[in-house]
């Protein structure tokens, strides 16, 4: 699902990330892991095609069979419209809208129309426990709920893969655990990739696999 292979990372003179290399297979949990300033979320940025690595002859970064350093920067949000889904620690939803709204956002983006997005995003929040919020509005949710939302939003286009930076780290304990079982329940029904940054050790423990990174690499 995911290849990547010498990704560099510079922020002027400062190298973040130091020949990062890694492959994550479809339907994988894995947390990435480590001190912070470690570059897990350069990485993981890098990952979601949100930045970009270093110019390097042997970096490459195949998402699905696909060289995401090849594309330019309109085939690059097409891409990752249809390809993939991100979750954040702050889940930056729009406090004007509704929940309904809000997970309707990527899918009008990706050019459905208003009538299957609504479906569809009625079917995920209803899926995730939030039949009875839909209209509500994000100051009218808990931080739980909230993020609930956040996770619909990132699966209305059926993404290949999921990156999640700190997803749980806004949360408390009880709504962090839902969060993370949420997790597993989604791969098993929509056979999402998932890679996540965490500092939580119980998240972490829980995926397929670690990812451990320090000072710009992975070391185990």
């Amino acid at each position: 699902m995911i290849e990547a292979k010498n990704i560099q990372k510079y922020y002027g003179e400062l190298e973040v990330l130091k020949g990062v290399g890694l492959t994550i297979k479809k339907g994988e949990i894995v947390a990435v892991v480590g001190p912070s300033g470690a570059g897990k979320t350069t990485l993981l940025q890098i990952l979601g095609t949100l930045d970009k690595p270093a110019k390097t002859k042997e970096a490459s970064l195949l998402i699905n069979g696909e060289n995401a350093l090849n594309l330019n920067d309109t085939q690059l949000s097409r891409f990752r419209n249809k390809n993939i889904g991100f979750i954040f620690q702050f889940h930056q939803l729009l406090p004007e809208f509704t929940a309904l709204e809000n997970v309707c956002i990527p899918a009008y983006i990706g050019g459905s129309s208003k009538k299957e997005a609504e479906k569809k995003a009625t079917e995920l929040l209803t899926f995730l426990g939030l039949s009875n919020r839909i209209t509500h509005k994000p100051n009218e949710l808990s931080g739980g709920e909230q993020q609930r939302v956040a996770v619909a939003r990132a699966l209305i286009n059926d993404p290949k893969v999921v990156f999640a930076d700190e997803p749980s780290g806004n949360l408390d304990s009880a709504s962090a655990k839902n969060l993370h079982e949420l997790f597993f329940t989604l791969r098993t029904k929509f056979e999402q990739t998932f890679v996540i940054v965490t500092h939580n050790q119980e998240l972490a423990n829980m995926a397929d696999r670690k990812l451990e990174m320090k000072d710009g690499k992975i070391i185990n």
